[in-house]
């Protein structure tokens, strides 16, 4: 079974103005309300693509019961614990000649939320594949994934950890089964900038010599990049396609490698095409990935 776990979900209201004007009132061309947050856009994507997972988190107020709604409306199955104090988070995108996001706070979580959280995850088994991804609101300990994965080191359990700087770094030496940072966010880990497929190799291998089983980067336009656990560096370009959309194409990738990988009984080669697809299919729609778009991506997919 996979499990995603969002720690600080969210409505995404995403809108369109043409030519923003700060300081003045400005009408929206188009809107969209969708359930968002990291380890949610992985199990959208999932399921989108025919793989069942569970969703786990914290929902609050009554912006978590619409959170979990439309997630049951889309087929979802979810776990969430449900937070006493505060409520989930409204993310405002704006879409105009630049894109602006205001993101909302969050709940106030508290230690029995957490242990909670802890009971469920213990609850997993091996071969399980757990999905770990996002910021830590400030109501949480800033080490929550470490402790996550300390707690469940040792029971085979498949760990995905899609996160930024130290909360990325700190986990690698509990040896996650994937991880998957943005050539930016590895170029921030070690102070250089990154701008080709070729600049990355070096780099992400560090990260697997640090104990990550395989090293997925993302590299938007120029493609990615996979150091595999048996030593393989694939890499390829991105489909050709107009993005219009990033929302979730980090995320998309994520999920399309899982699923990628199950279908193929391990094939790293094969997760690959299917995470880099899968996300470049995200990023060429307005939603988020479908099978029949990332399928039509892998026809004309070359690395």
């Amino acid at each position: 079974m996979i499990y995603t776990v969002t720690f600080n979900p969210c409505l995404d209201y995403v809108v369109a103005v043409d030519d923003l004007a700060l300081g003045e009132v400005n009408r929206v061309t188009r809107e969209t309300v969708m359930a968002g947050g990291k380890g949610i856009n992985v199990s959208i994507v999932l399921k989108n693509l025919g793989h069942p997972s569970c969703a786990l988190g914290f929902l609050a107020g009554f912006t978590g019961d619409e959170i979990a709604r439309r997630l049951q409306l889309q087929g979802i199955d979810t776990d969430f614990i449900e937070v006493s104090h505060g409520m989930s988070r409204i993310n405002v995108k704006v879409k105009s000649n630049e894109e602006t996001e205001i993101n909302g706070i969050g709940p106030d979580i508290d230690e029995r939320d957490i242990d909670e959280l802890y009971a469920k995850l213990d609850a997993l088994a091996t071969d399980d594949i757990l999905v770990i991804s996002g910021s830590v609101p400030a109501a949480l300990p800033g080490d929550i994934y470490e402790r996550i994965m300390k707690r469940l080191e040792g029971r085979g359990i498949r760990i995905v950890v899609d996160a930024t700087r130290d909360l990325l770094v700190n986990v690698l030496p509990f040896k996650p089964f994937l991880i998957k940072p943005n050539n930016h966010e590895l170029g921030e880990i070690f102070g250089v900038e990154l701008k080709r497929r070729d600049e990355v190799v070096p780099y992400a291998k560090k990260l697997q010599e640090r104990g990550a089983r395989n090293v997925l980067v993302s590299m938007a336009g120029e493609g990615a990049v996979l150091i595999a656990e048996d030593g393989q560096v694939v890499e390829g370009p991105s489909p050709a396609g107009v993005v219009v959309n990033s929302v979730g194409a980090g995320d998309s990738m994520v999920a399309g490698f899982i699923a990628g990988w199950l279908e193929s009984a391990g094939d790293v080669e094969r997760a690959f095409r299917m995470g880099v697809c899968t996300g470049s299919a995200s990023a060429f729609s307005l939603g988020l990935a479908e099978r029949d778009q990332v399928e039509a991506l892998l026809a004309t997919f070359n690395r």
